[in-house]
């Protein structure tokens, strides 16, 4: 299989793909040790994943370009996500022995009862190309440091790095018996819901995940989706600073070049700044700059993928001929590579692919609203429900929007983020279950409840 860099559209290595027996073969490796893993103790495992935790501090370079090569990520952005993962990596050292204590909760009487939690065993990572340590940690970490095999596919366009975040847990002390990658494309994935998995944890598009979901549903096991979002930001009449919620927009919308599941892609705008904040937006856009992802300067590179080019292209071009109006960008870029300038549309609405199907890219359209009631109609009006923010000097004003959002996450004065101590998960054709927080911790353990009569 060759990885081609979206910058420059030249193969960068090539790998060899699993088949359907080495996947078989995987499978019966990670069977036969997962039983010994989870016979250590919480500590054990603590001790391992720390070392990961260390390794990716040490080897952050190498980790940082060739994310970059085989992503088209700026840089410093995979720098960024390298310090994220780590971030969340920490969490789950200082939190996992705690959540998955034996918890005591009858301790009198004639009958004492406690609940114990053990892993769920061997579990299908299929995880995603656009942040692949972050989503990846969200997953492989808290199942191996619950006692669980991993069975980690990555994104085809995130092989390399699947192979280095393999690498870097077998230095750290994870066995091989322990933890398998496997390389290669959607065919590989198939594959995975053939074997009997006792959990399926993928991260990616609505449509993979629909398929995902039925075709494991009579296993009957743990099947967890983190899917796409169409994700609004509301701009109320009361902000202060135009030119500052102009530029926090414009970050979550061009942020990892767009291709973010919580990337800002749909801006309302109160009436009363409407005009202020698109001339600021538009104008920040005009300065952002485009261009090869491992200089340092970039702030935009390539689309990952060469297909999602000329997607994003026809949804500019299905807004225009609907009678959106572009104010910049939205053209491809005179140079090799997978580029696109960062688009702005205005006099956009809802016949409009742009504001109700997922883009994943650096474009949006930005609407006019007359007040609170008609931006909430806009914002609810998806078959997504990953997240929603909101901007105004008022929690208690923009409290009374987020209340009626059906999203799985909702920001004040902020967006595309993710806590590590809070819950990731998405409603609607955004997901089911949930990462993160302690209720992702316990995601990778079964309870057993314990009656215990002396």
């Amino acid at each position: 299989m060759q990885i081609i860099n979206p910058a420059s559209e030249e193969v960068i290595a090539e790998v060899t793909e699993d088949t359907q027996e080495t996947v078989k073969e995987k499978y019966e490796l990670v069977r036969a040790g997962q039983a010994a893993w989870a016979a250590r103790t919480v500590e054990e495992r603590l001790a391992c994943i720390g070392k990961f935790y260390a390794a990716l501090e040490e080897e952050k370079k190498v980790l940082a370009e060739t994310l970059t090569s085989e992503s088209g990520k700026p840089l410093q952005q995979s720098y960024n996500e390298l310090n994220g993962a780590r971030g969340r990596i920490k969490f789950f050292l200082d939190n996992t022995a705690r959540w998955l204590a034996e918890e005591w909760i009858v301790t009198e009487g004639a009958t004492r009862e406690k609940i114990v939690y053990e892993p769920l065993g061997i579990i299908a990572n299929i995880s995603a190309w656009n942040y692949p340590y972050l989503v990846g940690v969200n997953v492989f970490i808290p199942a191996l440091l619950g006692g669980n095999g991993v069975l980690y596919k990555p994104s085809e366009y995130a092989t390399l790095t699947g192979l280095h975040i393999q690498r870097l847990l077998y230095k750290s002390g994870v066995p091989e018996e322990v933890f398998a990658v496997v390389v290669g494309k959607g065919t590989a994935g198939e594959w995975l819901l053939q074997l009997p998995l006792d959990g399926y944890f993928f991260t990616g598009s609505y449509r993979t995940g629909r398929f995902i979901a039925e075709r494991v549903a009579g296993k009957m096991v743990p099947c967890q989706l983190e899917l796409g979002g169409k994700d609004p930001l509301y701009v109320m009449d009361d902000v202060s600073n135009i030119e500052a919620v102009a530029a926090a927009a414009l970050e979550g919308v061009v942020y990892n070049n767009g291709q973010s599941c919580c990337a800002v892609e749909r801006i309302y705008v109160q009436e009363g700044v409407y005009d202020a904040f698109v001339l600021s937006y538009t104008e920040q856009a005009r300065r952002l700059v485009v261009g090869d992802p491992m200089e340092g300067t970039t702030e935009v590179g390539p689309l990952t993928r060469s297909g999602q080019l000329e997607f994003l292209l026809g949804q500019i071009d299905d807004a225009v001929a609907k009678g959106a109006k572009v104010l910049f960008g939205g053209h491809r870029v005179d140079r090799r590579g997978y580029f696109i300038e960062p688009a702005v549309l205005v006099d956009v609405d809802h016949r409009m692919k742009l504001m109700t199907e997922e883009s994943f890219g650096p474009v949006v359209g930005i609407q006019r609203v007359k007040d609170d009631a008609e931006a909430v109609a806009l914002m609810g009006d998806t078959e997504y429900g990953l997240t929603a923010a909101v901007y105004s000097k008022s929690f208690e004003r923009a409290e009374q929007v987020m209340r009626q959002l059906n999203t799985g996450t909702v920001y004040w004065n902020c967006c595309d983020r993710v806590s590590a101590a809070l819950p990731w998960s998405g409603r609607k054709h955004s997901g089911l279950g949930m990462t993160l927080s302690y209720q992702g911790i316990r995601a990778f353990v079964q309870p057993k409840a314990y009656h215990i009569r002396p």
